[in-house]
């Protein structure tokens, strides 16, 4: 695993120098938009919904939409002032009962590993969790946005690990817009259920769960592919295990990009020098941003300098008012 993040816990005069670690990883399935008539890739561009025209990068500001509609323009020096977003501390706020910590709250886990001369203060730490059977409140800057979150200790196969578990703000918890009533339940029903969970009472394994509908979409593509429903387009990867010459590769962007400007022909690519594949991937660049330079207007087409950007655009839509991250 490679660390994210390094700063330190703070508890009263204690300081535990850490690293953090991602502690899970999705392993849900993802599809891409394709064309169904050729299987090519669907592709996005980034456009202005006022003019219609497509926007560089460099253009690009944060803004953020009042309840009337109006857009208020983020520059890097405003996002720069806002408080706690370089702090490399983890600072206890007091220790809870677990059964406090309502499990809605919690959002995304973190192993923690001390760090250096750590290893003491974290083992303490640990220690003290595991003894008082209580949580940590903390506050963390994590991608420049302060949170808070909890510490616990949790058995893995490497040992006990100190996990930090961010939260939800309070605000951010809906409340359900209705009501549930509670019936009328007879004693038997009560029984029966009673019963009922019982009969299935055990502990929790979490190797005793799989995800079939990953391994179903797995055999399905697989039988697709035994049974030749594949789209063949310009860009897909060859399933024969060939590996692809990158020389020759760069040789042939090399030529393309010389005839797109009428210059020598494709054969007087193929001569394998070092000059050619070092300037393989500069020629193409040089070629797209020309093609881009006709498409989009001087104004847009130069880099703004962070801090300078003044203009205020009315949103087409109005849409409710979101914090800024």
């Amino acid at each position: 695993m490679r660390a994210i993040w390094k700063g330190a816990v703070s508890f009263g005069l204690v300081s535990v120098p850490v690293k953090l670690y991602a502690a899970t990883e999705s392993h849900d399935v993802s599809f891409r938009q394709v064309h169904a008539k050729d299987g090519g890739r669907i592709k996005y561009q980034r456009v202005c919904s006022l003019d219609g025209e497509e926007v560089p990068y460099a253009d690009i500001a944060k803004g953020y939409e009042t309840e009337d509609g109006e857009m208020v323009i983020l520059t890097d020096d405003d996002l720069s002032s806002l408080p706690s977003t370089s702090s490399r501390e983890i600072a206890v706020e007091k220790f809870v009962p677990r059964e406090q910590i309502d499990p809605l709250l919690f959002e995304k886990s973190y192993y923690l590993e001390p760090e250096g001369a750590g290893a003491k203060p974290y083992a303490l730490l640990r220690q003290a969790l595991k003894d008082a059977d209580r949580m940590a409140v903390v506050t963390v800057a994590l991608r420049q946005r302060t949170t808070i979150a909890v510490l616990r200790v949790r058995e893995t196969e490497a040992g006990e690990v100190i996990v930090l578990q961010t939260m939800m703000w309070p605000d951010e918890v809906r409340v359900p817009d209705f009501k549930v009533d509670g019936g009328d339940a007879k004693p038997a029903e009560v029984k029966m259920a009673n019963m009922l969970v019982e009969t299935l009472a055990g502990d929790f394994e979490p190797a005793d769960f799989e995800d079939d509908y990953a391994g179903a979409v797995e055999a399905l593509v697989k039988s697709k592919i035994e049974g030749g429903e594949v789209k063949r387009t310009e860009t897909s990867t060859k399933s024969s295990g060939e590996v692809v010459d990158l020389l020759a590769a760069l040789q042939k962007s090399v030529a393309a990009a010389k005839t797109a400007r009428g210059e020598e022909s494709p054969a007087a690519a193929d001569e394998s020098t070092d000059d050619e594949a070092d300037d393989a991937d500069e020629k193409p660049a040089r070629a797209t941003r020309k093609t881009a330079a006709k498409k989009t207007p001087a104004k847009k087409a130069a880099a703004k300098t962070p801090g300078k950007k003044t203009t205020k655009k009315t949103a087409a839509k109005k849409t409710p008012a979101k914090k800024a991250s």
